[in-house]
């Protein structure tokens, strides 16, 4: 049986084993169980921003576990264990009672409670959720929410103000085309190669989303139908072929997600496409770089100026859980105090739900970390120009699963390095896809 994008099969991931066995031994001894102190387990990775952590932590969550009699324990991971985490904890039917997504988990539905009630709860305090988390936590033909998003991370892009002002670019690309003569332009000049990554790793994900998206390709239409091989997904990657071989260096082939990160602060690298780790980085470690590191809005294309979110923060209250009570009063008062986790996210975290942070504008507008201050204030139309990882559709669990066994940045790859044409590489990649959709549809 074909296995899905998140290491399981079709049939393992809709099992749902109980845990009769062990309510039942709980069962003979009630004022034990009485006795025994509530726990409530949360599992998520390591944030960017330790400050963030160090908040959530040891003051919202240690708070709340004061207020509600509830010891809260918190493990965290790096990026690249979650996957393995989660299936980990599918497999045994135990674990976490939240557990942190950084993409939308839809692969996993079976094995998630509906989510719709915290969403009500959360609404009629903070009003309805953006498009964006809607589209990224619900299934439209079950029509219940498989996961809760408090959350997700801009993904502008991040240029180094010295190099393309030299170039006459003093304000950075504005569109793909300004990238392209752009880039080429400051490696000939100066030799410092551009870096989109083309490997398969979460910023090569959303990168390559983002430039098939502005030249109107996608991987399925509204309606959920695998569209992708098209004209449109043909010009993108002729398009990443000519930058790869005009500005970038196969270095990109092996990244893994922080290397462009590492690549433009140390100086290399000219342009990369990611949230705004790379300034926060600078303005700790390297304030001279912090000065010449600024950033852009999603880059235009013939079609489109659209960006995927960089991450999208996606909790789960597995079925499975051994306090799906407690984990759902959690999520709802988090977002009470979603204000504060804004801020020590350093405007790193935006709120799907913006009333929870309604001085926003003003406050990524005069920030006295950035240089200069009003550094992140394009980041206020954010909403504009990020989309989910499903669009134009939602972020379905046939999404889900090319997303996570990169079928795209691999398309893109392919035709960069001329391992096929820009047309053979769309149509192998889409009959991957399709073989995806049909066996979700199943």
């Amino acid at each position: 049986m074909a296995k899905t994008g998140r290491g399981f099969t079709r049939r393992e991931f809709v099992k749902a084993a109980g845990l009769g066995a062990l309510a039942a031994a709980g069962a003979g001894a009630p004022g034990r169980a009485r006795a025994q102190p509530k726990t409530l387990k949360i599992i998520q990775w390591s944030h960017f921003v330790p400050a963030y952590d160090k908040w959530f932590d040891g003051v919202f969550c240690k708070q709340w576990g004061e207020k509600h009699g509830t010891q809260v324990i918190v493990d965290h991971i790096a990026i690249g264990e979650i996957n393995a985490r989660a299936a980990a904890e599918v497999a045994a039917q135990r674990g976490h009672d939240l557990f942190m997504f950084l993409s939308p988990p839809a692969a996993y539905a079976q094995q998630t409670i509906d989510h719709s009630e915290i969403y009500q709860q959360v609404a009629k305090r903070w009003g309805k959720p953006i498009d964006l988390g809607h589209k990224s936590t619900f299934d439209p033909k079950t029509k219940r929410y498989f996961a809760f998003s408090d959350s997700y991370v801009p993904d502008p892009g991040d240029y180094r103000q010295d190099l393309w002002a030299e170039v006459g670019y003093p304000h950075g690309p504005d569109t793909w085309d300004d990238l392209r003569k752009g880039a080429k332009a400051i490696k000939d000049k100066r030799g410092n190669p551009c870096g989109l990554g083309l490997s398969q790793e979460l910023d090569t994900n959303m990168a390559m989303r983002a430039l098939l998206w502005s030249f109107g390709g996608s991987v399925q239409d509204v309606e959920g139908r695998v569209v992708l091989d098209s004209p449109q997904t043909v010009e993108a990657l002729k398009f990443m072929r000519a930058l790869q071989k005009e500005s970038q260096t196969n270095e990109v082939f092996t990244w893994d997600p922080s290397s462009n990160n590492r690549g433009i602060l140390s100086g290399k690298l000219s342009f990369v496409l990611n949230a705004i780790s790379v300034t926060r980085t600078a303005e700790k470690e390297n304030p001279e770089m912090s000065q010449k590191i600024q950033i852009v809005r999603a880059l235009k294309g013939p079609v489109h100026r659209l960006a995927c979110e960089h991450v999208m923060d996606c909790y789960v209250v597995w079925k499975f859980a051994q306090n799906p009570e407690g984990a759902k009063q959690f999520l709802v008062d988090y977002i009470d105090a979603f204000g504060e986790a804004f801020k020590a996210s350093e405007f790193y975290n935006f709120p799907c739900f913006p009333r929870t942070v309604p001085n926003l504008r003003e406050l990524i507008s005069n920030d006295p970390k950035g240089k200069p201050p009003d550094k992140y204030r394009i980041l206020g139309d954010v909403l504009e120009w990020a989309t989910n990882v499903g669009y134009p559709g939602y972020a379905t669990a046939a999404i889900d699963e090319v997303f996570n066994t990169f079928v795209i940045p691999t398309m893109f790859a392919k035709a960069a390095r001329d391992a096929l044409s820009p047309a053979d590489a769309a149509r192998a990649a889409a009959r991957e896809v399709q073989r995806i959709f049909d066996k979700w549809s199943r």
